[in-house]
């Protein structure tokens, strides 16, 4: 396979790794990007996580939560251009959206757009969607949503960056006060700052724990200073290594943002202490817009030569 600049280019953005060890990847894995980053990983070249310079699509995410704090939905809505993102009847729209997936009792996104529209019956989720494309004039998508429901306590959202990032965290707690709500918040924000794949180490896979230790022995492996270090030594390591990397990805392991000298679990048992019951983080959804998705790059030189006659 032709491995061309723009795949070596976006290689490098994802994993931060140079352009020959991009290249010979690419080439070692016969252009398939996710086998590259693979690859890189394990020549100890990349980081554990792609890049958000992966993340591309437009559009923003929203929330909905009730009053009570019970019941809570979070949206993502893309759009082609952030112009149409930052458009008032783009966002007001996204916010109904919300609004109908925290009442909704559908299980999956096809059985949503085919429900009936809470503001106009007489169309379907599906149906406004085309009716604003109309309106708007550009294309969009509702993209994903999910809807939770709070048994023991309560709800917090949290968007940043005005619907780049959009949170919601269950929090199970007999009492709730200024306090632990603040707390809460506060946590909310550490997810959006610290991207956390689990709350705690009960929490993860024993598939991403074997998946992850193959990655480090590879690392271990393909160091040459370590080439004469003893069977228990490097086994050492990989613990050590596979400990630093469950601290990153485990919410309440990690450092809290506000206060560097403590973890989000002592902060959160101080808070605790401080109220007299126990505070237990139950789940939380974390939406990044664009997760995951391409956007289409043109070439503006070629561009502006096509629109020429060029």
């Amino acid at each position: 396979m032709n491995i061309t600049a723009s795949m070596v280019k976006e290689l490098r953005e994802m994993t931060g790794a140079g352009m020959m060890d991009c290249k010979k990847a690419l080439t070692e894995t016969s252009g398939d990007m996710d086998k590259a980053v693979e690859f890189l990983r394990e020549k100890g070249l990349a980081a554990a996580e792609k890049k958000a310079g992966r993340i591309a699509a437009e559009g923003i995410v929203d929330v909905n939560v009730s009053e009570d704090g019970k019941t809570a939905s979070i949206v993502e809505v893309n759009s082609e251009t952030d112009f149409v993102a930052k458009n008032e009847t783009f966002r007001e729209y996204v916010a109904a959206v919300a609004a109908q997936a925290a009442k909704t009792d559908a299980k999956d996104l096809d059985a949503f757009l085919e429900e009936k529209w809470e503001l106009d019956t007489s169309k379907t989720v599906k149906e406004q969607l085309s009716t604003m494309i109309s309106i708007i004039g550009e294309n969009m998508n509702i993209r994903r949503f999910e809807k939770i429901t709070a048994r023991n306590g309560f709800i917090v959202s949290y968007i940043h960056g005005g619907g780049r990032i959009g949170i919601l965290l269950e929090v199970e707690s007999a009492i709730v006060n200024d306090d632990i709500t603040e707390a809460a918040k506060n946590i909310a924000m550490q997810i959006a700052a610290m991207s956390p794949k689990y709350i705690s180490r009960d929490d993860v896979p024993e598939e991403f724990i074997n998946h992850e230790k193959t990655i480090l022995k590879a690392q271990i492996k393909n160091d040459p200073t370590n080439e004469k270090k003893p069977e228990n030594i490097l086994e050492k390591m990989l613990e050590g290594r596979l400990n630093k990397e469950l601290k990153e990805v485990c919410l309440l392991d990690q450092a809290y943002v506000k206060d560097g000298d403590m973890t989000v679990a002592k902060y959160l048992d101080s808070i605790a202490k401080e109220a007299g019951t126990n505070v237990t983080l139950k789940r939380f959804v974390r939406f990044e817009t664009g997760e995951g998705l391409e956007k289409k790059s043109e070439d503006f030189a070629a561009e502006v030569a096509k629109q020429m006659g060029q």
